[in-house]
């Protein structure tokens, strides 16, 4: 009996089976960034990137993770057209020669099963910087129509836009852009 509970202990601490990665593929309808910036000193610019793609592995066994995501710069949207044409333009965005902006990261903090923050780079008009995501809220349900888990959360960071090579107008509209990223990940089969 001692044996057969050795055994038993032994194949807990090692042999048991672990949990495995998951994967949640972005949901494009539910994953924005938006984006806001002093102007004057007295306003704020808002606006956002819609449709994000990619996806997020998870394992809350092992407190792990990877996100890799991809925007496109020309689908700003501030909801003036012609500001949107002008932060297209090769001094801001360069959303012709760089068609596609960047996230990866594999450093994720914990609390608990709910991931706190995400600590990655963020590739803007072929510069790679730094970045941190602070969680907001995370949390993850049964989607109704889909029947699988989904999960999501809103996550916030800054960014110095000079340190991407997109200087166009400072002093007067702020070097700091404040940003806020929601997302939502459909778990994949």
């Amino acid at each position: 009996m001692k044996a057969l509970a050795l055994c038993l202990l032994a194949w807990a601490a090692h042999g048991a089976p672990r949990a495995e990665p998951v994967i949640y593929r972005l949901d494009p309808e539910h994953s924005f960034v938006w984006f806001e910036v002093l102007h004057f000193g007295t306003s704020t610019l808002r606006g956002r990137f819609g449709g994000l793609q990619g996806y997020v592995e998870l394992d809350r066994s092992a407190q792990s993770g990877f996100v890799s995501l991809q925007l496109k710069p020309a689908g700003v949207d501030t909801g003036l057209p012609a500001f949107d044409a002008r932060l297209r333009e090769s001094d801001l965005l360069a959303s012709e020669a760089w068609p596609v902006a960047t996230f990866t990261a594999s450093r994720f903090h914990f609390e608990g099963a709910d991931v706190n923050a995400v600590h990655g780079q963020l590739t803007l008009r072929g510069i790679s910087q730094p970045l941190e995501l602070r969680a907001l809220r995370f949390g993850c349900h049964v989607h109704p129509q889909l029947q699988r888990e989904a999960c999501g959360g809103d996550f916030e960071g800054a960014l110095n836009r000079a340190d991407f090579g997109a200087s166009f107008g400072m002093p007067f509209v702020a070097n700091q852009v404040r940003l806020r990223v929601q997302v939502e990940g459909i778990r994949q089969p």
